[in-house]
């Protein structure tokens, strides 16, 4: 990766979630990004956060800090470690480190500006005090996607000004079609199956819960689902899993620190969310892997995947869609093909890590010049 021209910066992240999933990833691949490219770059989060491990095995300077919830403990820290560190943009990323980092700077002299990243669509509350943190305390919004950004101005009628899109770019040298055969063999899976697959939080609304009940219905006995990742709803689905006598066919492989083999292995790719979405990763990372996606329209996935396109659209929450889009993509390999050369295109075009890095230099740069 080569350094950009870009004034090089002191950028502080903030991340107070203790969970890991898409938002967490972003942090530390736009972080390490960033330091390849000359920036300084630290993160702030809780010691028991997953995110904290995680950063110093990708070789991104981490600091722990009480922060995983709003106390006078965690603010005084915050306070603290901006008063004693230079840092030219502070960038925050969940709720109560935003609270924190707000508060924390109108208690120092000279505060840096904050940059809130939004990588969800959850509604933001419209109240007084929600508004100045983001009118006031933060210098600049990003979002994930358009129809967040949208959401911000026609919703909480934030100013289109402070608000940009940028949404979370995967390495294109990294993710790439692969060898499905070979990820198979590599993976100890059967090469007669015909695999669909869901990589994401095990959260209940990525809607693992109808993609179960959905492929229960499919009558198509070399069909298997393969589960890659974990949280607090595995135990829900185990149970679920073995309620509907799917054990034999259901897989449920946990975290895997490399997704990229098991995306290869796949023959359809489905994430069924009803909530809570910017552009998923790992949607982007399923498209260039060329695989055919079913998905929902929700949060800006819409910007990923065109129905008919690059994927199958299916309603939210509704089992007989998303049974429906299986079975036609299981019946047409000509389709599948079609929709899964159209989504590498247009994922290798769109979601490049570089455009990333890119344009949160020039949000950074901008939030330091006013």
């Amino acid at each position: 990766m080569l350094k950009s021209n870009a004034k090089k910066l002191t950028i502080a992240h903030t991340e107070s979630s203790c969970g890991w999933g898409g938002q967490e990833i972003r942090i530390l691949t736009e972080a390490a990004g960033m330091i390849q490219r000359g920036h300084r770059v630290t993160l702030l989060c809780p010691p028991e956060a997953t995110i904290f491990a995680a950063a110093k095995m990708r070789g991104v300077p981490v600091v722990s800090l009480p922060i995983g919830r709003k106390s006078m403990q965690g603010l005084r820290s915050m306070r603290r470690w901006l008063a004693a560190n230079a840092t030219d943009v502070i960038n925050t990323h969940s709720s109560t480190d935003s609270w924190l980092a707000a508060v924390a700077s109108r208690l120092i002299k000279a505060p840096p500006p904050i940059v809130r990243t939004r990588h969800i669509s959850a509604p933001i509350p419209n109240n007084i005090s929600t508004r100045w943190l983001y009118q006031s305390a933060t210098r600049h919004i990003v979002t994930t996607g358009m129809r967040l950004r949208q959401q911000l101005i026609d919703d909480n009628h934030y100013r289109a000004d402070t608000i940009t899109s940028v949404p979370t770019g995967v390495d294109v040298n990294l993710v790439t079609r692969g060898n499905k055969m070979q990820a198979r063999d590599q993976l100890d899976l059967d090469n007669t199956s015909f695999l669909i697959g869901i990589v994401a939080t095990l959260r209940s609304w990525k809607g693992h819960q109808y993609l179960i009940d959905a492929f229960a219905k499919l009558n198509y006995p070399s069909a298997k689902l393969v589960i890659v990742g974990d949280g607090p709803q595995y135990s829900a689905l185990a149970a679920k899993i073995n309620k509907s006598h799917l054990e034999a066919r259901v897989l449920m492989v946990g975290n895997q620190s490399d997704v990229r083999p098991w995306l290869t292995a796949l023959d359809i790719f489905a994430l069924p969310s009803y909530a809570n979405e910017g552009v998923p990763q790992s949607i982007i990372q399923a498209m260039l892997c060329g695989l055919p996606i079913i998905t929902t329209p929700i949060g800006s996935i819409l910007e990923a995947v065109e129905h008919d396109r690059s994927g199958l659209i299916v309603v939210p929450e509704d089992v007989d869609s998303l049974a429906a889009a299986m079975q036609r993509l299981i019946a047409d390999p000509d389709l599948r093909q079609r929709l899964g050369d159209h989504a590498y295109q247009h994922a290798y075009a769109t979601f490049g890590l570089e455009q990333m890095l890119d344009k949160m230099e020039t949000v950074f740069a901008r939030a330091c010049s006013t």
